[in-house]
């Protein structure tokens, strides 16, 4: 092969590799020229082309992700696969092609710099789309974020509707805080009226306060004691 046209084959094969979310290996040995149009019409379906490249242009292509790769996956009769779209759709049309065809094989897989083997293949085709897959994945998340914004709202709206309920109840004029303040002027007015009935009760007995002797009982005691000089004068004449 001229070494303009394997430049160019490389050239191709880099756009294919680079321009692919991953890439699919499979054994083609055994298939007929009309079995290999049908492979390829049912891969363009999914968004996918397949290409009979030998393996040491494929190397080229790929470049360091070779090192990532098994070595049986680029050794031998080989076709690759580069998906453009799904993979898990591309992998299930290689997977149902293999059944219906036994001299067809999958060899493996390269996505996201991670190598698949032809079981993991096999699982990968029986997913759902990516973008169904993305969404279910989100859905699991958001499911339990619901649950707690939910938790959260009525943590705050029970309180908020207690005290909505309060704040009508006074705007309406509850009897309550009516009755309260109609009973509590009496209450201090006794209070306040008891201690000045006392003094009035203890000034009027004065005899029990010690050290004062009232007014009465001084004239009474002192009169007699000046009568008794006064009856002993005639005597001495």
């Amino acid at each position: 092969m001229p070494t303009q046209e394997k430049a160019r084959t490389i050239d191709q094969a880099k756009d294919w590799y680079t321009g692919s979310n991953g890439v699919l290996f499979t054994d083609y040995r055994g298939l007929k020229v009309k079995e290999l149009q049908q492979l390829r019409r049912s891969l363009q379906e999914k968004n996918a082309e397949i290409h009979i490249i030998k393996n040491t242009l494929f190397r080229l292509a790929a470049g360091d992700d070779v090192k990532s790769l098994p070595d049986e996956l680029h050794n031998g009769p080989t076709a690759v696969a580069f998906v453009h779209g799904s993979e898990s759709d591309a992998a299930k049309a290689l997977v149902d092609f293999a059944h219906t065809h036994q001299n067809f094989k999958v060899k493996g897989g390269f996505f996201g710099g991670r190598a698949l083997s032809p079981a993991e293949v096999v699982s990968l085709s029986k997913l759902p789309p990516r973008d169904v897959l993305i969404a279910q994945v989100i859905g699991a998340i958001a499911a339990p974020l619901t649950s707690l914004i939910g938790v959260i709202e009525a943590l705050y709206a029970d309180p908020i509707r207690v005290i909505g309920a309060v704040a009508d109840k006074v705007a309406e004029g509850s009897p309550i805080p009516a009755a309260k303040t109609d009973v509590a002027p009496p209450e201090r007015v006794a209070l306040t009226e008891a201690p000045s009935a006392e003094p009035a009760a203890e000034t009027s007995d004065t005899s029990d306060v010690p050290g004062e002797v009232p007014p009465t009982e001084d004239v009474s005691a002192e009169a007699p004691a000046a009568e008794a000089p006064t009856a002993e004068a005639p005597a001495a004449e």
